[in-house]
C-alpha cells in the first residue's frame, strides 16, 4: 500500500502543492512589482472541508452483498487564479504592495513547514504500526 493513496496524505500533498504553486505566484508578484500596470494574483485557497468531501467520494467501496452502499467517484476542479483589487496603486498603475507580498511568502513558508512537519510525524507513525521502524 502506498501513502499517497491514503487519504490524509493524499490531502497533504495537495496542501503542499497548493503551497509550492502559491510560492511560484508571489514570487512572480515580487519580481513584477516595478512593471508599469501589473496587478498582483494570488491562488484561490483551499477548503479543507470541501476537499475532505471529495476526497471521500473518491474512496471506493467493496460491495460484497446487494444491500451495502455502492461506491463513486467524482473529480472536481477548483479556480486557480484571482487578482486582487489592490487598495494602493503606484503612479504607473502597479497594484503590488511588497510588504503585503512578503507577508503572505511567509505565511505560505510556515504553512509549508506545518504539512511537511505533519507528514514526516505521520510517516513515522506508519512506520511504527507497521513495526519497521521506530520513532526518531
Amino acid at each position: 500500500m502506498s501513502l499517497e493513496s491514503t487519504p490524509l496524505f493524499g490531502m497533504m500533498q495537495v496542501k503542499m502543492n497548493w503551497l509550492t504553486q502559491r510560492q511560484r505566484v508571489l514570487s512572480q508578484n515580487i519580481a513584477n512589482s516595478d512593471t508599469p500596470g501589473y496587478r498582483s494574483k494570488d491562488l484561490v485557497g483551499i477548503n479543507f472541508r470541501e476537499e475532505l468531501r471529495n476526497t471521500e467520494k473518491r474512496i471506493s467501496l467493496s460491495q460484497t452483498s446487494e444491500g451495502h452502499i455502492k461506491g463513486h467517484s467524482d473529480t472536481s476542479s477548483h479556480k486557480s487564479f484571482r487578482t486582487k483589487q489592490p487598495y494602493e496603486f503606484a503612479p504607473d498603475g502597479n497594484g503590488v504592495v511588497v510588504e503585503e507580498q512578503m507577508m503572505k511568502m511567509h505565511e505560505t513558508g510556515a504553512d509549508y513547514k506545518l504539512a511537511t512537519s505533519l507528514f514526516s510525524k505521520y510517516t513515522n507513525l506508519y512506520n511504527i504500526a507497521l513495526g519497521s521502524g521506530g520513532g526518531r
